[in-house]
């Protein structure tokens, strides 16, 4: 078995979150100007518009990153099974030939348009909560002054507590509510979603460029894994239902064993399952 370099997208990772962080710094600049005003209409319709122009600009980026960065990675993919199959002598030479089939290109693009998708759902929801935060805030410090019977800068300045702060700050570093309720800061977030989907674009372009040289089989990575991957470190998988062998099909490996969000793991093909090194052969009972 051959093992192609195992991909490294951090510095990708780190290029585009660094945008996103910096957007956070930049929105929480301008939710800060609110607490020099009085929170005049005027003033909150210019913080929204400033913000507004942030988020445009980190989608403009993330988009041109999301189709460089998986077109890319799944390259790397498609390269790892030409030189796993020995039909190139080094990786550098099978990245120079790889060319993504009629199987891959919808793959690529449908996984970009997915990342684009993800992405542009974290702006949306920075910008939703934002809005409603800024409109919050502003509702309560109305309240606080009524009560009070106070007007002029002085008193609204002391009636911004910190919590009002917490509250704007909470709502721009929020990047999205998961289905479980959880909710994901900004930077974790695009983290996860991004090396997910990088590691995806690799791996399923992989199988296909495997597929395509009638490759049905593939021996799923090795690095010391601590968690349920464990359990698949070195196992062979199908990568058709119907292949010989009674191997496991790749598609119904369960997503929270391997392969789930932030997984490490590929896969490296095969032709004969049965001419593995010995561990990898014991691994499997065969």
């Amino acid at each position: 078995m051959r093992e192609a370099p195992h991909p490294d997208y951090s510095y990708d990772v780190q290029r585009l979150t660094r945008e996103y962080e910096k957007a956070l710094r930049n929105i929480q600049a301008e939710l800060n100007t609110l607490f020099l005003t009085d929170f005049e209409r005027a003033q909150i319709v210019a913080v929204e518009e400033n913000i507004k122009a942030i988020l445009r600009d980190l989608n403009r980026y993330g988009s041109d990153w999301a189709r460089q960065t998986i077109t890319q990675s799944a390259r790397e993919g498609v390269a790892s099974t030409i030189y796993s199959l020995g039909l190139a002598d080094t990786f550098e030479e099978a990245l120079k030939i790889a060319r993504f089939s009629s199987l891959n290109k919808p793959l690529v693009e449908a996984i970009i348009t997915d990342t684009q998708a993800d992405l542009l759902a974290v702006t949306q929801n920075v910008s939703r909560k934002t809005r409603s935060a800024v409109r919050q805030a502003t509702a309560d410090v109305l309240r606080a002054k009524t009560s009070a019977g106070i007007n002029g800068t002085q008193s609204l300045q002391q009636a911004l507590t910190k919590e009002l702060r917490k509250q704007l700050g909470s709502a721009a570093d929020t990047a999205i509510v998961s289905a479980n309720g959880a909710r994901w800061r900004l930077k974790p977030y695009v983290e996860m979603l991004v090396r997910t989907k990088t590691m995806q674009a690799h791996k399923e372009a992989s199988i296909n460029e495997a597929l395509d040289r009638d490759v049905q089989y593939g021996v799923i990575s090795r690095h010391g894994a601590t968690d349920a991957c464990r359990n698949w470190e070195g196992r062979i998988v199908a990568y058709t239902p119907d292949a010989p062998g009674g191997f496991p099909y790749i598609g119904d490996l369960p997503r929270n064993e391997i392969f789930h969000p932030n997984c490490r793991h590929l896969i490296t093909p095969v032709r004969r399952p049965d001419r593995l090194p010995a561990d990898i052969r014991e691994v499997n009972g065969i």
